[in-house]
């Protein structure tokens, strides 16, 4: 690891704007049938398992690339986030497909993070989804500053020393994995249940 905080803080306090019931469209890139990534994650699983009460495990259906928000359900028109998709299809068939490696992991206060490279193509695939909500709202949400590509497998569930965790992970040596990355996703997210769960509005396929 690079980075190693003092201590954790819980992930899942209520950012402003969110709570129960809240329902979020937004893009990720996700892990569905992506065999090695969830070969992956299980292993951190299982690594962590003796701190299990301090985190809270990704299970490999919600395994995700956090990429662009656009807006709360109810506060963006249903009309406009169709269309966002469909621009995004123009623009996306630009970015070709690509392997993407994850991991090593970094433990962050909210969370345990899996590096992802190259970082290029991730970004590629964010700047148009980006170029497709500004035709279509005007402007964009979120800062294009900041983002760094990452997977999570866990989550904090408290505060506390980041010690435990960190001395879980010492022990494991998982080597990367691979996975190809061949769709961008439109989801409508939540999470009510301290996990981000989603159903999915639209795929869009990369060049």
């Amino acid at each position: 690891m690079t980075t190693q905080p003092e201590n954790m803080r819980n992930h899942w306090w209520w950012r402003p704007g969110w709570s129960v019931g809240r329902r979020f469209y937004t893009w990720h890139l996700t892990f569905e049938g992506q065999d090695d990534v969830h070969r992956l994650a299980a292993e951190y699983r299982s690594a962590l398992a003796p701190v299990g009460s301090l985190l809270t495990p990704i299970p490999d259906q919600w395994l995700h690339l956090t990429m662009q928000g656009i807006g709360f359900v109810g506060e963006v028109k249903e009309a406009d986030v169709r269309a966002i998709a469909e621009a995004a299809c123009a623009h996306l068939a630009a970015v070709p497909a690509f392997d993407l490696r994850i991991g090593p992991e970094v433990l962050d206060p909210e969370a345990v993070l899996l590096h992802v490279h190259p970082e290029e193509p991730v970004r590629a695939i964010r700047d148009a989804i980006r170029t497709a909500i500004g035709e279509v709202l005007g402007e964009v949400p979120e800062k294009a500053e900041g983002f760094t590509p990452h997977v999570s497998v866990a989550y904090s569930a408290g505060d506390g020393p980041a010690a435990p965790i960190a001395e879980a992970l010492a022990g494991l040596n998982a080597a990367p994995a691979g996975a190809r990355i061949s769709t961008a996703e439109l989801i409508v997210i939540h999470r009510d249940n301290q996990m981000y769960e989603w159903e999915s509005f639209a795929k869009v396929p990369l060049g």
